[in-house]
């Protein structure tokens, strides 16, 4: 018998197996090539207060060990997600993430409201549909010309601090590897009140079309993600589990089972896994079954007996 469940704020997660955002829509696509209750949950497409149509021109360009995006948050916006998709993810048995951008503090606070509002209807009529916020500070601060809120310490702290004096729901807050310093923003997080943290998300980077003598992308740079980066990822990982007492989600570059029992020796509570369901569209059961494998031939009965062992 194997374990391989944790349980984050009061949210269960069966496996360490969980979905990133932007990578697995809101899973129904991927519902119907296998059982995605397997997983241990789902981080939502991002999600800001308003639709957004998203960037004009390419948005993804491959590279040779990963790829560029620059979608720019296309989605729905939060009301249509709670409309539309929540009565879908009430049936689903795995933790539900949604994950919350925003142009301006009073957007992030919005978004959040409506969130909490709609948990706490669905509630008490004895449904959930979310079982957590995971807050992007990655998006550009419009009011301070453009500089992403994840950047800067202090500026991110006011955006955590307000959301999590607006919703009750666990919050984990996404943390760019662009930051000044990824440890200083994660030990703020848990000063804020943040129940868990999720790094990383993509590094900013640049592809040129040399025949064309400009960037591949209109808004000139990308975000990077892919097996790339994750020797980086990890290591930050490591660096800010070390530093905090609250749940280190890890992400960046997984593509293996082998390379989810690396984050979790490093530190990491469950791992988020994007850029691989484009390359194979059944790696959350592949990914699963070869961490269970990975454990009967290791002899290990829980996850936890080698979680942060590095």
């Amino acid at each position: 018998m194997i374990n391989t469940a944790y349980t984050i704020a009061g949210v269960h997660f069966k496996n360490p197996v969980v979905m990133a955002s932007g990578t697995f829509g809101f899973g129904q696509e991927y519902a119907a090539l296998y059982d995605i209750n397997r997983l241990g949950g789902i981080s939502g497409k991002g999600l800001t207060l308003h639709a957004k149509a998203g960037n004009d021109g390419i948005r993804v360009f491959e590279t040779p060990a990963g790829m560029l995006n620059s979608v720019g948050l296309e989605n729905p916006g939060i009301e249509a997600f709670l409309r539309d998709e929540c009565p879908r993810w009430e049936s689903l048995n795995l933790a539900r993430i949604a994950n919350l951008g925003g142009n301006t503090i009073e957007e992030y606070v919005e978004g959040a409201r409506l969130i909490e509002e709609d948990a706490l209807f669905r509630k008490r009529n004895g449904n959930q549909a979310v079982d957590m916020i995971e807050l992007n500070i990655s998006c550009p601060n419009v009011k301070a010309g453009g500089m992403a809120y994840g950047i800067r310490t202090e500026v991110a702290r006011e955006v955590v601090r307000e959301i999590r004096r607006t919703t009750t729901l666990p919050l984990m807050v996404k943390l760019s590897p662009n930051a000044e310093d990824v440890v200083a923003m994660a030990v703020m997080c848990e000063e804020e009140g943040a129940d868990a943290v999720s790094l990383v998300n993509t590094f900013s980077a640049m592809k040129i079309d040399i025949y064309k003598r400009r960037s591949v992308f209109d808004n000139l740079y990308a975000g990077l993600s892919g097996p790339a980066i994750k020797p980086i990822a990890l290591r930050m990982v490591h660096q800010v589990s070390k530093a905090v007492a609250i749940p280190v989600v890890g992400m960046g570059g997984i593509s293996s089972a082998e390379d989810i029992i690396e984050y979790i020796m490093a530190g990491a509570a469950a791992v988020q896994v994007g850029t691989h369901n484009f390359v194979h569209l059944r790696a959350g059961e592949q990914l699963i079954d070869g961490v269970e494998s990975f454990m009967r031939r290791e002899g290990i009965g829980s996850l936890d007996e080698i979680r942060g062992i590095i």
